[in-house]
């Protein structure tokens, strides 16, 4: 743990990030739990984990998600910095007992306090954290951020009429992380559960059930709770307006020795012929260097790195596998994949009466319409390993437009 985290007598702020709803409200089930939906380009989870994972104050992270949710989870949250840093661990039915859960897995650290955060309030931003852990440093045990209420408030009857207007002097609307002493929560919410308390509405209902004072801190009106389908769809407005273009362009390059044989294979597309290409798969030249143009755009090593040729399961392996592979790495780091060229250096056999089998194939694997797909052929002039016949080489290019937030 990094000594920025340390403050005031080692106190470290540990934080528990809840996400093991379902939020059903927010869209149709087959959408999937709302924090795991895409705005500007992310998951709701990613942008809301990123926050706290850049935050110099933060200690262990808690991530509580729902059981079936373990491949969303890492879905959401690759690529993201000191991930040996967050702990995920299984919540419960409610998001009282999640909370539990979350505590429990913190206490096995070295936190002495913890921030509890909504995973579906994706805006926080590290000047709210910064007061609430001001706080926290006085001595305060429990801190809720928190609003003024500024509309009118009406309570309503039966009869749906008003029966009176409620002043709102001294009202205020709850927002997270809720913060506190991390021994006295976790005795809090255990005590709770035991009693057979779950009516609890947040965190700070149940320090102030527990006895524990709690103290208000300055919130932010940007740091609401995605609730309703139309919040998410606001979210993602809001986020796309600090979008801009990514564009990159990685190039790859791949050569393979020729020997007697039966056939090439080239873009995916066998090729009759009296010699064949030397390789550890099926030695698909042209992907290989389509593959090492896609993981170039994203850092991603090389074609290498993901399929070591000492490694027997790819012996004889179709070279698709590895451009879907890439593809999918680079739709992860949210890329789109917009153009794809390759070129092939040979003296035969002959490419033209394949070339638009080949373009389908690259189409189809990387879910581009064909018109985004090139393939041309040159010979070497008979000069060089090409010009006799001892190899064929192929250039590729991949152009990928990644979303990226001005921050």
């Amino acid at each position: 743990m990094t000594n920025k985290a340390m403050t005031n007598d080692h106190m470290l702020i540990g934080i528990v990030i809840v996400a093991a709803g379902r939020g059903e409200r927010a869209g149709s089930a087959e959408e999937g739990p709302k924090q795991y939906r895409p705005i500007g380009g992310r998951p709701v989870l990613s942008h809301t984990l990123k926050q706290f994972v850049t935050w110099p104050r933060s200690g262990p992270i808690v991530v509580v998600i729902h059981p079936e949710d373990r491949s969303l989870y890492d879905d959401a949250t690759s690529g993201l910095h000191d991930p040996q840093r967050i702990i995920v661990t299984f919540g419960g039915a409610t998001r009282q007992q999640s909370v539990l859960a979350g505590l429990q897995a913190l206490s096995g650290t070295s936190a002495t306090h913890v921030m509890i955060h909504d995973a579906a309030r994706p805006f926080i931003d590290h000047w709210v954290l910064d007061r609430v852990a001001t706080m926290l440093d006085s001595g305060a045990p429990a801190v809720l951020p928190v609003i003024p209420v500024t509309d009118t408030l009406k309570r309503g009857g039966n009869d749906g009429l008003v029966q009176e207007t409620v002043s709102r002097t001294g009202l205020y609307a709850a927002q997270t992380p809720q913060s506190f002493r991390l021994s006295d929560i976790l005795d809090a919410h255990a005590k709770a559960a035991a009693s057979g308390r779950h009516d609890f509405t947040d965190d700070a209902s149940i320090a102030e059930w527990a006895g524990l004072p709690v103290t208000l801190a300055e919130g932010s009106v940007d740091n609401i709770k995605l609730t309703v389908k139309r919040d998410m769809a606001m979210a993602d407005e809001k986020l796309s307006r600090f979008v801009v273009p990514d564009v990159r362009t990685g190039n790859g390059y791949d050569v393979h020795q020729l020997e007697p044989g039966d056939g090439v294979t080239l873009c995916g597309v066998f090729i009759p012929h009296h010699l064949k290409l030397s390789g550890h798969s099926d030695a698909d030249v042209a992907l290989h260097a389509l593959t090492d143009a896609l993981l170039a755009t994203c850092g991603a090593g090389d074609i290498g790195d993901h399929f070591p040729p000492t490694d027997m399961q790819w012996r004889g392996a179709a070279s698709t596998i590895f451009l879907e592979h890439a593809a999918k790495l680079v739709r992860d780091r949210g890329g789109v994949i917009t153009n794809a060229d390759v070129s092939l250096i040979a003296e035969a056999p002959k490419i033209a009466p394949h070339r638009d089998q080949m373009r389908k194939n690259l189409a189809d694997t990387l879910g581009i319409t064909i018109d985004c797909c090139s393939v041309k052929a040159t010979t070497n002039e008979k000069m060089g390993f090409v010009g006799r016949n001892e190899g064929i080489a192929a250039i590729a290019t991949a152009t990928v437009v990644y979303r990226r937030s001005v921050e």
